[in-house]
């Protein structure tokens, strides 16, 4: 085998596959990259669970098959020179020269290396810009306990040319809807994805068109000349659309960015896990936390208040991760009493929230 490449479509290409690999290989063959050069230079990861795929334009002198350990291929070819990358094999090496530098590499056996799951059958295709913003909203509701599978997990429920996400970890419920170009107009799909997979897949494909496939226990996203299956969790999940629909007897406007910024402020003060405290009444909501050990904070903001003054407090972090979520300048809270959750979405206007996230609220002291 032998191909040049250039060394920037090289690296990011390296770098965007190599993200698969597992920290602690079950077998030393997965912490490999398969590099397969035929019309093009395709390379690939795969670790039982997740695979990626990228495909880059390359001179190809002699197609072939090498496996390369793929941390170490990673960290070489971001730090090569401005040239033009060659890589070759002879016997159990595969030599690498970049300019000036050069590297022998010793290769693993090709054959050992599992065959990676095929992409399955495209169901529909969403722009990268709204797939990355509405994973990027869902995703911190996402448990990161790994004993309970099915909480790190997104959910992903298709009905023609409507998806919607949603993601929980018990405490928290985040949900977006978006609009789709589905394959076949009466298609229906539901689906629980390793959030973590989900979050790599919008960082990395913002560009063009993501394609969504589904079949044989597998998701599968492709775009741009690159792709990543995964095996899907138990598809179990709670009917969290009854959970976001109430009857809110007090809610609150107010302007997410000074909002969020002040409760950064004032949670300086607070110890870990104790309660940012939200007093809303006419006209204002005052923000405090803090009482301890450490001090006290307190700001006042602007704030339209609908129903009866509220105090009611939220772990800082869940209430932030909420208004991270808000894409409009204003935020609706709305709430029912200080010990129920409360819910947080977008103000679009007449129609109804693309965005909402349930967040548990924390006895007042």
């Amino acid at each position: 085998m032998k191909f040049r490449v250039n060394r920037d479509v090289l690296a990011d290409a390296v770098a965007w596959t190599a993200r698969v690999l597992p920290a602690r290989p079950v077998t030393p063959v997965l912490s490999g990259l398969l590099l397969e050069a035929g019309d093009d230079l395709t390379l690939s990861g795969f670790d039982y669970e997740v695979s990626a795929r990228a495909s880059i334009e390359a001179d190809v002198a002699e197609p072939g098959r090498v496996l390369i350990p793929g941390k170490l291929l990673a960290e070489i070819s971001k730090s090569l020179p401005g040239e033009p990358v060659e890589i070759s094999t002879t016997g159990a090496e595969a030599l690498l020269s970049c300019g000036s530098a050069e590297f022998a590499l010793l290769t693993m056996p090709v054959e050992d290396f599992p065959a990676l799951p095929t992409m399955p059958e495209r169901i529909g295709a969403v722009g990268g810009g709204v797939f990355a913003t509405a994973v990027g909203q869902v995703a911190p509701a996402a448990s990161r306990d790994e004993t309970l599978p099915m909480l790190t997990g997104i959910r992903i429920d298709i009905d023609g040319d409507s998806v919607a996400l949603a993601a929980t970890d018990r405490y928290r419920i985040a949900a977006r809807d978006f609009a789709w170009r589905p394959e076949r107009p009466e298609v229906t799909a539901a689906a629980m994805i390793p959030a973590r997979v989900m979050v790599e897949v919008a960082r990395s494909l913002r560009e063009g068109e993501v394609v969504l496939g589904l079949g044989d226990n597998i998701a599968g996203f492709e775009s741009v000349g690159r792709s990543t299956t995964a095996r899907l969790l138990d598809e179990q999940f709670i009917d969290y659309r009854k959970r976001l629909t109430n009857d809110w007897s007090v809610r609150a406007d107010v302007r997410v960015a000074p909002f969020i910024e002040a409760i950064r402020r004032v949670a300086l003060v607070a110890e870990r896990n104790t309660a940012i405290r939200l007093s809303f009444s006419s006209g204002q909501v005052l923000i405090q936390a803090g009482g301890g050990d450490i001090g006290r904070g307190a700001e006042v903001l602007d704030a339209e208040l609908t129903g009866d003054d509220m105090q009611i407090a939220f772990q800082s972090q869940f209430l932030l991760d909420g208004l991270g979520g808000v894409t409009t300048e204003l935020a609706r809270i709305n709430m029912e009493s200080p010990t129920r959750p409360a819910l947080i979405s977008e103000v679009p206007g007449d129609a109804a929230p693309e965005f909402r996230y349930l967040v548990m609220s924390l006895r007042l002291g």
